[in-house]
């Protein structure tokens, strides 16, 4: 069957949340998608696993995360297996499960010819940052750098600073709650979501007139939200505390857990609205 949407959402803060994060719902059922050595880590309400179960079961869904591929495969979501997924912000495309080869080099090769390496960045980055305000600094996939940090002693003014240095590099800074990330350019979701939407009109298992609808709560989610057709965040997160907004872009009533909850129902909606559109463009 030829699908006519394609839905693409972060998850870390938009579909599963952390207890810190579950913005007062703590009586509302819920089940744990994430243990980390041994521990509970994630959840989802018991209704936002039956939506995305629902949703997936439609049309295609595509996990899009910043996580590694190891952090990823740490989560088990309603409606998998996935045919698709993105992780480490846009870096690795995996299909059926594998990193894609073919897309991991064409993003190496992308990032060596537009800035600087992962080696220089990182070098520079540890040469600015102290143990006094940083527990941890990271390398993930071979692609990108982050710390955690404790927010309320980051020095004021540091990630303004630092992002300026990096976009002379070809990267960006940015910070989510207790994590800074230093991504390059070249990695970004919205490029890994355009890829795979060809792949998947290539295929036939999506209409050319397929409509993208997107959703997540960050920074770097911003350029895969504007690229949709339509988007949706949650009111909580990086976004709402930049007032992010966009022509396409749709907030949610709730904050933590239950926006999950309500970003589903509003990808649910998309799909009637994605089906009418396509019938009128055939």
């Amino acid at each position: 069957m030829t699908a006519d949407a394609l839905f693409a959402t972060d998850l870390d803060r938009t579909m599963i949340f952390s207890r810190n994060a579950f913005g007062g719902a703590d009586d509302v059922a819920k089940q744990c998608v994430e243990y980390y050595e041994g521990e509970p880590l994630s959840y989802m309400t018991t209704t936002a696993v039956e939506r995305l179960a629902a949703l997936a079961a439609l049309a295609p869904v595509i996990p899009t995360t910043t996580r590694t591929i190891e952090q990823f495969q740490r989560i088990e979501l309603s409606g998998a297996p996935w045919r698709y997924a993105i992780t480490s912000n846009g870096g690795n495309i995996l299909v059926d499960g594998l990193p894609d080869p073919t897309w991991r080099a064409a993003i190496d090769d992308q990032v060596k010819a537009t800035g600087a390496t992962l080696a220089e960045v990182g070098a520079e980055w540890r040469s600015r940052i102290d143990d006094s305000w940083v527990t941890k600094y990271r390398e993930a996939d071979d692609l990108f750098c982050y710390l955690v940090v404790r927010p309320e002693a980051v020095p004021e003014g540091f990630l303004a600073e630092w992002d300026a240095w990096c976009r002379t590099q070809g990267w960006s800074a940015s910070q989510q709650g207790r994590k800074i990330y230093t991504m390059p350019d070249a990695v970004c979701k919205s490029l890994a979501v355009a890829e795979v939407r060809h792949r998947l009109v290539e295929s036939g298992e999506l209409s050319e007139h397929a409509e993208l609808f997107t959703a997540g709560d960050g920074a770097l989610d911003a350029p895969m939200l504007t690229a949709a057709d339509a988007a949706i965040r949650p009111r909580h997160g990086e976004l709402e505390e930049l007032n992010f907004t966009s022509p396409n872009l749709t907030v949610t009533e709730s904050a933590g857990i239950l926006a999950g909850v309500e970003i589903l129902e509003w990808f649910h909606d998309a799909v009637e609205r994605a089906a009418l559109t396509v019938g009128d463009a055939a």
